[in-house]
């Protein structure tokens, strides 16, 4: 009996003990695959069903963890603000990985049936100020049709979703318009002969610039209005210089007859 407890102890030291050995090559096997992997990293993969052209919820996604040596940096999407204000290009199921190049920003124009067309500086459109986001335009169009030449207002306050560009690196602008002026105003940067893009809205910054060319006209008019008199119509502005001297002397003479006719009475009165 004792000689069969002492088999069933060597036993089972010799299966602890190669199951310890075996235990640590796993671990340590494990340990090598993780360091060839290069660890872990969390990923967002759609929670639900989410449709194309719609912006994402945050309860419609959720994250996994890939190995690093699976992971494409410039592809998979590891933080939530990359997912922020943006909407997918395609449909994705759930479960799906989600990449950068399904996602596209939001764009939150005023309705949904407006376009952005985008206008960029060259021979035939000019911007005489350089145009930030959300200001508003105004579109005038020079056109030459059989020797007429003709320039009119072609769109007022079109407003501005975004600009590419600040300052001196300013490199055009896109503008909102409904479905039905998109085609109007690609047509005119197409054909038209000349396209100015004016400023609407005026900061401080741009008050003095507008009023200092309204002084100028207005010093040009004045100036205009006081050659012309004198070159064109000076006789007739002799005519009433003449005329008035006329009433003036005709009152001073009847001012001075009862004076006269006064004295000569003071006269004959003490002549007695």
């Amino acid at each position: 009996m004792l000689e069969s407890k002492r088999r069933a102890t060597i036993f089972l030291l010799l299966a602890f003990l190669l199951a310890s050995v075996a235990g640590y090559l796993v671990y340590q096997k494990v340990k090598d695959l993780n360091s060839e992997l290069g660890g872990m990293t969390k990923i967002y993969v759609a929670k639900s069903d989410i449709p194309a052209r719609t912006l994402i919820q945050e309860n419609q996604v959720t994250t996994m963890e890939i190995p690093n040596k699976f992971y494409v940096k410039d592809s998979h999407v590891v933080k939530k603000d990359e997912l922020v204000n943006t909407v997918l290009v395609v449909p994705v199921s759930k479960g799906h990985i989600i990449t950068e190049n399904m996602l596209k920003p939001f764009s939150n124009l005023r309705n949904e049936n407006n376009r952005l067309v985008s206008m960029y500086p060259s021979e035939k459109v000019q911007f005489d100020q350089v145009i930030e986001a959300l200001d508003r335009v105004d579109i005038i169009v020079s056109t030459d049709d059989n020797g007429k030449q003709k320039t009119e207002i072609f769109m007022r306050d079109v407003p501005v979703a975004y600009a590419d560009g600040e300052g001196k690196n300013f490199s055009g602008v896109a503008l909102e318009v409904s479905m039905e002026d998109a085609p109007k105003l690609i047509h005119i940067q197409n054909y038209a002969d000349k396209v100015r893009v004016l400023k609407a809205n005026v900061g401080k910054g741009d008050t003095m610039n507008t009023a200092a060319p309204a002084e100028t006209d207005t010093t040009k008019e004045g100036a205009e209005q006081k050659t012309q008199p004198t070159g064109t119509h000076q006789p007739k502005a002799q005519q009433p210089a003449t005329t008035t001297p006329k009433k003036t002397d005709t009152t001073k003479s009847t001012d001075t007859k009862p004076a006269d006719t006064k004295q000569t009475d003071t006269k004959q009165s003490g002549t007695p």
